[in-house]
């Protein structure tokens, strides 16, 4: 069972957990182990309440296909326990993100203090090249 907060949690059925061979260097030891894991999720099926899994499709994220399944792939570490305890750990900050709400923001004006620095600093800078020009 993976615990995204003290309501929500996702039954270790739901989540499918494959071994895959690494990919790159490594010696002899990586054409024999399957240390890496694939994770995949499926978020349409999965018992998630329905506001969690509209944040989470509507993600813009490379791991998350069309057809609503989530796919990380953990292949940092030399051991598949530590592997599969990584990307569990991805999908619950995946999951934690996705439902958190964005403050909107609220656009402001410069105060008149700061407009009149700004045109002061301008008319300084402009002061100073014009001592530097030729005089005709």
């Amino acid at each position: 069972m993976l615990v995204i907060s003290n309501q929500v949690s996702i039954p270790d059925s739901e989540i499918v957990l494959s071994a895959i061979r690494a990919q790159g260097s490594g010696g002899q030891k990586v054409n024999k182990v399957s240390t890496a894991i694939h994770l995949r999720f499926d978020v349409r099926a999965s018992s998630l309440p329905e506001f969690y899994k509209q944040r989470l499709l509507a993600l813009k994220d490379q791991r998350l296909n069309q057809d609503g399944v989530l796919v990380i792939k953990s292949q940092q570490y030399r051991s598949q326990e530590k592997n599969r305890e990584v990307a569990l750990e991805r999908l619950k900050i995946i999951i934690r993100q996705a439902v958190v709400m964005q403050k909107k923001r609220k656009p402001t004006k410069p105060s008149r203090s700061s407009q009149r620095k700004r045109l002061d600093s301008k008319n300084k800078h402009s002061r100073k090249k014009d001592l530097r020009r030729k005089i005709i």
